[in-house]
């Protein structure tokens, strides 16, 4: 499906939208990892997987923000 619209011609909000719009019409199927990119990823979830104390809580983290900002 081709538009042929000069998008030079739209608001940056218009941009923006339409931007989300192709983002969200994308699957997981449109964008296919390399080897090596799935390697990584399994390899990370392996050890987030051996590790279950290296992560933070949300709430914890929530709060950290929250501090931050006093």
């Amino acid at each position: 499906m081709a538009v042929n619209v000069n998008i030079q011609s739209l608001t940056a909000e218009e941009r923006l939208a339409l931007i989300g719009d192709i983002w969200d019409s994308l699957t997981l199927d449109d964008l296919p990892l390399s080897d090596a990119q799935r390697d990584e990823l399994d390899r990370r979830l392996g050890e987030s997987a051996d590790d279950s104390a290296a992560g933070i809580p949300w709430e914890d983290v929530l709060q950290q923000i929250r501090d931050r900002r006093r």
